[in-house]
């Protein structure tokens, strides 16, 4: 039998990994955690076997958390993401497993039937050396293999698509989830607007609102409502407009593309 902590900000996730580790007979779910704080002093005190971990999580998030285990009571590891392809990229070359919300029940075996045999037949220095990978990858941008293109993952008309960050024209935020623009297409990827903007940190974004981040290589048109607002017109069609607490970012911006005479 194998001990089960689960950590996930989100009631909903959290439900669905109890229903489906109560589905199988080798799995005990021992507790449940809805923060990373209170999470890593419970499994401090009795380290489980195995622990499905949340990425996002604020303040501590589950990259951080597994940092802070001890490596002599390391559980296995399944690390739990919405979003962040190079995280995906940095699991799979260092073979630690993950699963990609929204998932199923046969993803969801698909990984215990890897896990299960780690359980079996690794030891604690096995897990921490997977680990230790998994971090050194990480911090080193998650780029295997030379990538250098930063890339995101999205949904869109139900499939998911890895996207080519320089290809984004505009980020905007709808609930739990972020609207990526990309020429007439709106992709949708469960993020915040804040690790949106991290993970286009590569890109020129100008955040015009408080909902909204656009991509200043994709802006073609610029013109101005009554109130003095900026609306800005972007390669792909879309017309977005600058509220009035950021009005000024749009200015200091525009102020840099004018031709001064000397």
């Amino acid at each position: 039998m194998m001990d089960v902590i689960i950590v996930d900000d989100e009631a909903a996730g959290r439900r669905t990994l109890r229903e489906y580790c109560a589905a199988e007979t080798d799995l005990r779910v021992v507790g449940e955690f809805g923060d990373g704080t209170a999470a890593l002093t419970a499994i401090r005190a009795m380290p489980p076997h195995l622990l499905f971990l949340d990425i996002q999580m604020d303040p501590l998030n589950g990259i951080d958390l597994a940092r802070a285990l001890e490596p002599t009571q390391l559980p296995s590891l399944v690390f739990v993401t919405a979003y962040d392809a190079y995280a995906l990229e940095a699991f799979e070359v260092c073979a630690v497993d993950y699963l990609l919300k929204p998932f199923d029940q046969e993803r969801f075996r698909k990984t215990l039937a890897r896990v299960r045999p780690r359980h079996l037949n690794g030891g604690a220095d096995e897990r921490q050396s997977l680990l230790a990978g998994l971090l050194a990858q990480l911090e080193r941008g998650a780029r295997p293999f030379g990538e250098e293109k930063p890339r995101l993952l999205a949904e869109f008309n139900g499939h998911l698509h890895v996207i080519d960050v320089t290809k984004v024209e505009m980020i905007e935020a709808d609930r739990n989830y972020v609207i990526i623009r990309v020429g007439k297409d709106n992709f949708h990827a469960r993020s915040t607007l804040q690790q949106a903007e991290l993970a286009l940190r590569s890109q020129p974004m100008l955040r015009i609102s408080r909902s909204c981040l656009v991509n200043l290589n994709y802006v073609r048109e610029v013109n101005r409502t009554l109130r003095g607002d900026f609306i800005l017109v972007l390669a792909g069609g879309a017309t977005v407009t600058s509220s009035e607490g950021f009005r000024g970012k749009v200015k200091e911006y525009l102020s840099t593309l004018r031709i001064s005479s000397s």
